[in-house]
């Protein structure tokens, strides 16, 4: 008789091993960097990672390797260190692990390798730049700062010269670094393999269209990793395909991420990486699975205006059009379009004491979404590193009510 659990083996999403062995061959090549003459950058998680991956630069992210030392249930100790130096409480705790880490090595890989260079794009917050030009002046590297004007209202031709002149300005300063030209179509052979990259991830993610839902917004923040880190790589469009591929096998067959799903949540707002885990079980014992979530698929949104027979310009404007470089209205337009598009029956908002650029439109956001589509809402009031901001009896007591909320909606047929 086999001692496998059958309910266990429908969980298992085969690609995990692989995404596994893929970060940690890259996380080697990138502390081996030197060693093989070649250059690494700091990039923010928004900013335009194919000049990089065009000229042979590893991208390395500050803010995905916060994500690990919050996962790996680190980010006290570290944020402590920060606040030591005389960094407030009150900043990024992404920021605050990854200046403190990098005084001592710490984190879950004994710290990142150290750059060449930093690229910092503040489509997706002010704070990166003042956090980059530390480390800068840390590690004594070239820093470019890659400006992307606010989308209050429309894509003007104003915003559209300005931020085409910055992605030329920007290959200009890796020209500059690493003393040769970058090959214009090579460019344009990354930018062609990113594009497709991130079709296939909003496919993998569309996948949770299904019901029952062939996976999790938790399962996507684990995969998400290869579309940031990798973007513009065959490797992430060969990983991507096969995640598809196994996704739609799962959906096709009935299999859903959560046995019994009764109710579809959405979830807006970076992960809480210390209580995944529990977030998840707590929201299965429900019969809840939240199928979506606004900050995954923030990485393939905007790519619907590029061009990829003119990368470079239309890059410029994708990456201006971030998700969280849009006022709020436009915001909500995109939630309420999420909630269509995979039904949902409630919204989940991590009010991220960390994150201020995507909590402070929350409650915006949560009352048009209540007033067009009459939907509960629950806010979760955390951080995604430091622990010290969460209270899990607070958080249990919040989904059981709004839990209670969305079964009695069902029951009046709203």
């Amino acid at each position: 008789m086999s001692d496998k659990n059958p309910e266990k083996d429908t969980k298992t999403v085969k690609s995990e091993k692989k995404m596994r062995d893929i970060m940690t061959a890259y996380y080697i090549d990138a502390k081996t960097a030197r060693q093989n003459n070649k250059k690494v950058a700091w990039i923010t998680s928004g900013g335009p990672v194919e000049p990089l991956i065009a000229m042979d630069i590893i991208p390395v992210y500050p803010e995905n390797h916060g994500a690990m030392i919050g996962a790996s249930k680190m980010g006290i100790d570290l944020c402590e260190k920060a606040e030591a130096m005389g960094y407030s409480s009150d900043l990024c705790s992404y920021a605050r692990a990854d200046i403190s880490c990098a005084t001592v090595n710490g984190g879950p890989i004994g710290g990142l390798p150290a750059p060449d260079m930093l690229v910092c794009c503040n489509n997706i917050c002010g704070t990166v730049m003042k956090w980059y030009e530390v480390q800068a002046r840390y590690f004594q590297v070239p820093l470019f700062i890659y400006d992307t004007p606010f989308l209050h209202t429309e894509y003007s031709p104003e915003i559209k010269r300005y931020a085409k002149r910055q992605m030329e300005e920007y290959i200009s300063f890796l020209e500059g670094v690493t003393g040769r030209k970058m090959g214009r179509d090579r460019m344009m052979e990354v930018g062609r393999i990113s594009y497709a990259g991130s079709q296939l991830w909003q496919e993998v993610l569309d996948t949770a269209v299904s019901k029952p839902s062939p996976m999790t917004a938790f399962d996507a923040f684990f995969h998400l990793a290869l579309i940031v880190t990798l973007r513009g790589t065959q490797q992430s469009v060969d990983y991507y395909r096969g995640l598809l591929a196994e996704m739609q096998e799962r959906a096709k067959a009935g299999i859903g991420a959560i046995p019994g799903e009764k109710y579809r949540l959405l979830w807006d707002n970076l992960p809480i990486w210390y209580r995944m885990k529990w977030l998840a079980e707590k929201f299965a014992e429900h019969d809840a699975c939240l199928v979506a979530d606004t900050y995954t698929s923030a990485w393939c949104g905007s790519m619907q205006y590029i061009d990829v027979h003119d990368f470079i310009g239309s890059a410029a404007e994708a990456y201006t059009r971030s998700y969280l470089n849009l006022g709020v209205e436009k915001m909500a337009r995109i939630v309420l379009g999420m909630i269509d598009k995979y039904d949902i029956d409630g919204i989940v908002m991590h009010s991220n004491r960390s994150c201020k650029p995507y909590s402070f439109g929350q409650f915006d956001i949560q009352k048009i979404v209540e007033r067009e589509r009459g939907i509960p809402s629950l806010l979760i009031e955390a951080d995604m590193v430091d622990e010290r901001s969460f209270s899990e009896s607070q958080v249990e007591t919040r989904i059981d009510a709004f839990i209670e909320m969305i079964r009695e909606n069902k029951v009046a047929g709203r």
